[in-house]
């Protein structure tokens, strides 16, 4: 009897995509390696900017941001939050960490919310859009890690530009979903008031979306965070680094309190920018 096997012909699916990051690397070396200098020094940049000066003046400043953006309360915990990890010696690592989740948060946000406007502008944008940011979210995330082992090799520019794919698709769906619940009625007022459509896009459409693209930020921001834990497997520095050592070592206080450096991060940037949603809500209203 014959099988499955034998009635449906075998597609070589992986040698095409080992064929595909073949043929970038062939062709495309200078460019990646332009790519790899840039990005490693803005994420170099961040690092210096973060951990060279004094621990407690980051403390204040980082505080003193949160209790604008989102309230005392949130500062509070920024503030005893960023102590604590100070006083279990990850500063720098975690620096590290916020750095890596800061530049693939811009370079998502900068790639991201552009393309949610040509998505909501162009039905022929979001008929090929759509499918491609489906699979970016489904692929697992280790995934990323191999392509961009094998073009860029280990490192923070690796962990980068994994981070920056797994965590752009958000901020394209939620840029394109809060553009399409403003109210028409506000647009024909507009038009009636003789508004451009760059007019009506920057005066009108994108204040009104505001909430809905710092959703996306803020989903960004978490989908950053835990790919750069991740991508410590292909050479990133940071917490990671230390949760993936404790494994390695079988340490587990080392694996706690990395973990813990973790979430006080997530949560910090996470309250931050929900408050800050919420007040645009409020503002917007």
């Amino acid at each position: 009897m014959t099988t499955p096997d034998k009635l449906i012909p075998s597609i070589p699916l992986s040698s095409w995509a080992n064929a595909f990051v073949d043929w970038l690397t062939a062709n495309f070396s200078g460019l990646f390696n332009i790519i790899n200098d840039v990005f490693e020094g803005f994420v170099g940049l961040l690092h210096w900017l973060l951990a060279s000066p004094s621990p407690l003046i980051v403390v204040v400043l980082i505080s003193l941001i949160a209790w604008w953006l989102a309230g005392w309360r949130v500062s509070l915990f920024t503030c005893f939050g960023l102590l604590l990890i100070i006083s279990l010696r990850l500063w720098d690592s975690a620096m590290l960490t916020l750095a890596l989740v800061l530049a693939s948060t811009l370079i998502s946000l900068i790639f991201g919310i552009p393309l949610g406007i040509l998505t909501y502008r162009f039905h022929k944008v979001r008929v090929v859009i759509k499918p491609i940011l489906d699979i970016m979210q489904t692929m697992p995330a280790f995934v990323y890690l191999i392509p961009a082992v094998l073009i860029f090799g280990l490192g923070n520019v690796t962990a980068l530009l994994a981070t920056f794919i797994f965590a752009m698709p958000p901020a394209v769906r939620l840029t394109y979903l809060g553009l399409t619940h403003v109210p028409q009625a506000t647009l024909e007022a507009a038009e009636a008031f003789g508004a451009t459509e760059w007019q009506k896009l920057f005066k009108v459409q994108l204040p009104l979306a505001l909430p809905m693209i710092m959703s996306g930020v803020n989903q960004v921001i978490m989908l950053s965070l835990s790919m750069v834990v991740i991508a410590s497997m292909v050479g990133a520095g940071g917490l990671g680094a230390e949760v993936l050592r404790s494994i390695s070592m079988l340490d587990v206080g080392l694996g706690f309190v990395a973990g813990i450096s973790v979430v006080i991060i997530a949560i910090i940037l996470d309250r931050v920018t929900i408050y800050s949603t919420r007040k645009k809500k409020i503002i917007s209203k």
